[in-house]
């Protein structure tokens, strides 16, 4: 069993930033990527950015240049850091992670922009 537990979130005024942090535990052999997603009430989740075991990294394209993930391997770390924030960014953030090809998600921490 693997568990996220997400951390980070919260209420800050536009052109604010937040740092999230999403630490996994449990049964994990291999992580072959994690990431953060985020959903908005009756919208689909959406790619907010993962980083690979590598280190390569991807972002959706409405935060590039705003968000940086980062990762610590050795403690099944992922952070996000949000500069820049926008009332649009304001959803729920769910920490991701793929292992052997099976995907574990977080309970979601709420980020909320005001404007």
């Amino acid at each position: 069993q693997v568990q996220l537990v997400e951390s980070g979130g919260g209420l800050v005024q536009a052109g604010g930033s937040l740092r999230l942090s999403c630490v996994a535990s449990g049964s994990i052999a291999s992580v072959n990527a994690m990431g953060w997603y985020r959903q908005v009430p009756g919208n689909q989740r959406e790619l907010v950015a993962f980083i690979m075991r590598s280190g390569g990294v991807n972002y959706g394209d409405s935060v590039k240049g705003r968000f940086t993930i980062s990762r610590e391997n050795a403690k099944n770390t992922v952070y996000l850091q949000m500069n820049s924030l926008k009332p649009e960014d304001t959803a729920v953030y769910y920490c991701h992670l793929l292992s052997g090809g099976v995907s574990y998600w977080g309970q979601g921490t709420q980020v909320t922009v005001s404007s």
